[in-house]
């Protein structure tokens, strides 16, 4: 039985006294769950974060990072910078970086193994576009991103890559998925992984949704059996919603 992992992205949002007030209030909202919790939150944020997150159950991750471990790289992040001060995961590839800041399938990957290189838990984010989906290609384009992702990597490795299915066209737009077309899009990633390494592989991947997750509809979407939580935007940045998100088995709500 894979765990559920409940990931908020906050983006470029909130300062670093607005996220220490944010964890004091969110931690004893979720402190019973059984499921993971993880805030990734902007690289300003991330310090004052992690002190505020010890002895908690909340996992603090970054939202980006560079595949070199040095250089002259002006303005970027290292993996091994990030370690450093006990950042547990990454998001790696999301669309808004493929989008505005050239991101490519290739700098994905190449994230992705530093990521492993430095003991940091990627979560690698493929989706499709609006023009893609009417176009019948969604599963084409979202297990072609999966692939070109963990190319290189260890089984191992890959058991341990979060994936998030963000249908581009749902990300911030208040659309989303139905919880069957979310499903079958997982589905589809999962079972590119089983072909290429495996079905106890691929029945170890977390693969989550991502895509306009809120407390109205998160219990159908992580009710479905191959959703594995979900990575959480705008309603991650208000504590009440997002614990809400997190305990998503206690919500009767199924808008």
């Amino acid at each position: 039985m894979r765990k559920k992992i409940i990931a908020g992205n906050w983006k470029m949002n909130k300062l670093p006294n607005e996220t220490i007030n944010f964890i004091e209030e969110l931690a004893p909202l979720v402190k019973s769950t059984q499921n993971e919790v993880i805030l990734c939150v902007p690289y300003t944020d991330l310090f004052y974060a992690l002190l505020t997150a010890q002895n908690t159950n909340i996992k603090i991750g970054a939202q980006n990072m560079h595949f070199e471990e040095s250089g002259a790289y002006t303005g970027e992040i290292s993996a091994k910078m990030l370690k450093a001060i006990n950042v547990e995961y990454v998001i790696i590839g999301h669309s808004e970086r493929r989008q505005y800041f050239k991101e490519t399938d290739e700098t994905v990957n190449k994230k992705v193994k530093a990521a492993f290189q430095n003991g940091l838990k990627p979560i690698v984010c493929v989706g499709e576009t609006l023009e893609q989906r009417e176009a019948q290609k969604t599963e084409e384009i979202i297990t072609n991103q999966t692939e070109l992702a963990l190319e290189g990597l260890t089984d191992e490795q890959v058991k341990n890559t979060i994936i998030a299915y963000e249908p581009i066209w749902a990300i911030g737009t208040g659309k989303t998925a139905t919880k069957e077309d979310a499903n079958n899009s997982i589905k589809a990633i999962r079972n590119k992984i089983a072909k290429n390494y495996g079905q106890k592989v691929a029945n170890s991947v977390i693969i989550q949704y991502g895509g306009s997750v809120k407390s109205t509809n998160a219990k159908e979407l992580f009710e479905m059996s191959d959703i594995d939580g979900g990575l959480v935007g705008g309603a991650s940045l208000k504590v009440d919603e997002f614990s809400k998100i997190v305990n998503f088995e206690n919500n009767n709500s199924n808008n």
